[in-house]
């Protein structure tokens, strides 16, 4: 049922490879215009797989009429 193990082998120790490490810096970016063309970039960079749309802020009032901005911090590499 069960084997011997056979002395005198050693069984290989492999590390696997170091994972390389990336650079990454802070980006951010400020979208200004009507609720609804905010709404829709955020929509359309979600699309694209570059943000979710909850890691943008809400958006701000500027003081201008009919006109806010949204601001999205992000992470990417830059190795």
């Amino acid at each position: 049922m069960f084997q011997e193990q056979s002395t005198g082998t050693e069984v290989s120790k492999a590390q696997p490879a170091p994972l390389p490490e990336h650079q990454f810096e802070i980006v951010r970016h400020t979208l200004f215009g009507t609720l609804t063309a905010v709404r829709n970039t955020i929509t359309l960079l979600h699309k694209l797989n570059y943000a979710e749309p909850n890691d943008w802020s809400k958006p701000l009032p500027t003081g201008r009429p009919n006109e806010v901005m949204a601001i999205l911090t992000k992470r990417v590499r830059v190795d």
